[in-house]
This record gives C-alpha cells, structure tokens and sequence, in this order.
C-alpha cells in the first residue's frame, strides 16, 4: 500500500521520446507507482509548440510552453529537449530548486556534465542519465554500482545504430556506404543530415561519458580521438571478410601506461576491424552493444536496442522509479565518483594494430625495403599477403596486405607516412586499425 505523498514529475519535451515517456507514464502509472512506492503525477509536458502533432499524443491540458514555472513545481524533472541550450539552463534550475534530473542528453552530459554533477553535489540532488548511451542498454547502472568494487580495465562499443545498420549492410549485401547510408535514411535509421553519425560526433559524446564514468575522471569530450565511416569502402568490407574480420565503428576507452609510466586514460572513436569471433562481431542492424574487459569480472557483453522512442522511454522511466524511490527514503544523491583524477592520454599512446593494404612496384627489394621502414620505426609486421602482379602497368604493381603486431599509435603512424613517400610505393591503398584480438 503506497502511504507517501504523489511525486510531481515535470517532462520537457514532447518529441518522440517524449511523448513514449508521457503515455507510458500515464497507460502505466498505477503499476510503476507500486515499484516506485509512491504515486507518480505528471504535472506537465514543457513543449515549443502546442499544436505539433505528436505520436502518441499527449492530452492538452498537460502541454505548456513555460518550462521554468513548470520546473518550479515538480520534485522530478525529465529533460529530453537535446541540444545544449536552453537544457543545461533549466537542468541547473531543476536541480537548484532540489529537484532530481533525469535526462538522455549525451551532448550535454558529454559537455557539461562536469558541471552539473557538481551543481547536483552541492544540493544533494541526483541526477540520472541511463538513456544517455545505448538506448535501453542498461549500462550506466552496471558502470557505476555493479562494477564500482571492481577495476575496469577496457570498453569496446558498439553505441551508434545508424553506422553499424550501414557498416552491417555493407558486409551482410556487399552494398556500397552510399547506398547502405541511402537505405538507412530510408528506414529512419539516419537523419536528414547524418553528420553526427557518419562522422563520428554522436559515438564520440557517449565514449566520452563512459569514460568518465569508468574511469572515475573527468574526460572532456573535445580530448576524444574521432574517425568517422566515411572512407570505408566496400572494398576495405570484403578484404575484411576474406581475412576474417568485420568492420566496426567502434567507440574505446581504457586505462593505459605511456612509455614514461604515466598512468592515464584514452577515449577515441574510429572504424577498426574486429575478429568474426568477437562478440561485437554478431551486432547487427540497428543494434548497440558495450563489451567491458574488468580485472575481477573479466568479459561482460550488454547488447541490444541503441535507439527509438519506445526503448529509450524504457531507460528513462528505470531512471524515474529509482529517483523516486530515493524520495521515498530519503538522504541525499550519491555523487559521481571522479576522485581519480587520471590524466588523459594523448593519441599516440594508445596500443593497437594495423592493417596496411599498399600498392607497391612489384620488382626485386621490395619487402626488404619496406621491412627496412617497419624496423625502423619499432614496428613488427606480423602478416604479409601479396596480390598477383597487375597487368599493363610499367613497372607492375602488386597490392601488399601488412598485418602488424601491438605498437603504440605513434609509431604505427609513423610507419605509414614513411611508406607514403617511399619509391617503391605506389600509393597506401588502405589503413584500418585492428581492435579485440
């Protein structure tokens, strides 16, 4: 029997998670109010226009245009407007009035979370942020209560559906990224303007928080590494199937130790072949996935829809139960554990592989003159396949396909640019990182 005092919960916004949150929150109210202890009432949706269509709709009488007097009155405030400006506005009022917060916004979290972590810190408040990555993934509890007596060593992610949808059709239809990207637009997978996705941006804002998160550090987003898709070929797509690779878009972050023995923490975002045996391997279409390497829970994989209206409400209203919940007991939000304070690393400390495809002048010297370039940057070459000789060319040319061993970033890259301006090359045809051997 629910004995404590109906909980006022503000919504802004009424887009398309929105308004999944809204009517879920009213078909379900009675159900979630007995998990959360105590009656939850939305007391109003903050919108900018009031006639816009919405799916599902949300009843009139609940629709304002005055998000701040809306805020004023609530003990919960669900933000899910996106966007930096006016949400890290009303975010910090709804926590200095000693409201919780519960948002999705990962460019906001991802740019100011520091900031409203600490302005929630002040006041006791709590803010919440599950639906912020991977949709209705359940990652951001996992990170910071499951794993918190644990030392987490790596994250390899999958959290953009738009580019593994596209990355996906290319390997499983041999379509080209233009026609994959087309297909996705099509399906509502890809906005108009798929910038954010292709390019990286939205990968690079969610590996940023789970940074932060992981790593109990505050990692600036403008400190992520960031490649987009759009140099994948098809091309590239079929040479990793035959060598037995997928290619990813993947987001990464670890703690690692530079070669002066600094302890410190790496972010980046970029295409990298992957093993058909890793289980980021078997994320297809519109999935996400986050595959965490700790040092006492060893390999976890959570997997599942990364995006929508309906799954990201699901992600919210987890988070509107747990800050009621904490109302119904009371004392004060847990902060954002940051003690660690870890420096981030730079690009060119981090550890990987590469996968060099080179067109050289195929005559005598060649491997040896490039074996000379890889030794003298430290570089180990683990595999070498050569194509047969073209035809018609004075001299022929051969494709060269280099795998290498674990090097620093620097050295790898050091190494290519060396073979760019080298005589007996061509052209460097194609360069991919090699990630979760």
């Amino acid at each position: 029997m629910i004995e404590y005092r109906n909980l006022r919960i503000a919504l802004l916004g009424g887009g398309n998670v929105g308004a999944q949150v809204a009517a879920l929150l009213i078909e379900h109210g009675d159900e979630l109010a007995s998990r959360a202890g105590a009656g939850l009432e939305l007391i109003g949706v903050a919108v900018r226009d009031l006639d816009a269509v919405r799916t599902p709709a949300i009843p009139r009488e609940l629709l304002t245009t005055d998000a701040e007097s809306l805020i004023g009155g609530a003990d919960i405030v669900i933000e899910l407007m996106g966007g930096l400006e006016p949400a890290r506005t009303l975010i910090l009022q709804a926590i200095n009035s000693g409201a919780d917060v519960i948002t999705g916004n990962k460019a906001l979290l991802a740019t100011h979370g520091a900031e409203l972590f600490d302005a929630a810190e002040q006041v006791g408040a709590q803010l919440y942020y599950e639906a912020a990555v991977g949709g209705a993934i359940p990652i951001i509890r996992p990170l910071r209560d499951s794993l918190a007596g644990d030392r987490v060593k790596r994250i390899l992610a999958i959290v953009n559906g738009t580019t593994n949808f596209i990355l996906d059709l290319m390997e499983r239809e041999d379509a080209t990224l233009e026609d994959a990207l087309a297909k996705a637009t099509e399906l509502g997978y890809a906005e108009a303007d798929p910038t954010a996705d292709i390019e990286g941006y939205d990968a690079a804002q969610k590996v940023s928080i789970l940074a932060s998160l992981a790593f109990h550090t505050n990692f600036p987003l403008d400190a992520v590494y960031r490649e987009g898709i759009t140099a994948v070929t098809i091309e590239q797509v079929e040479a990793a199937r035959k060598a037995g690779y997928v290619v990813k878009l993947l987001a990464i972050c670890e703690r690692l130790t530079d070669e002066s023995g600094v302890d410190g923490v790496s972010a980046r975002v970029y295409p990298a072949l992957i093993p058909a045996a890793h289980p980021l391997a078997a994320v297809h279409g519109a999935n996400n996935a986050v595959f965490i390497e700790a040092e006492a829970a060893g390999s976890l994989m959570f997997y599942g829809a990364g995006a929508g209206g309906l799954q990201t409400a699901s992600a919210v209203l987890g988070d509107l139960v747990s800050a009621a919940r904490r109302h119904v007991i009371g004392g004060p939000g847990v902060a954002e554990s940051t003690q660690a304070n870890l420096p981030v690393l730079d690009m060119g400390s981090v550890l990987t592989r590469y996968q060099i495809t080179l067109e050289v002048v195929d005559q005598p010297g060649v491997l040896a003159a490039i074996a000379g370039l890889t030794n003298e940057h430290n570089v180990s070459v683990e595999t070498l396949t050569q194509s047969a000789a073209g035809s018609g060319d004075v001299p022929a040319t051969a494709t060269l396909v280099i795998g290498t061993h674990e090097a620093t970033e620097a050295a790898l890259a050091a190494t290519v640019n060396a073979l760019r301006t080298n005589q007996v090359v061509r052209s460097v045809v194609s360069v991919l990182r090699v990630e979760g051997l």
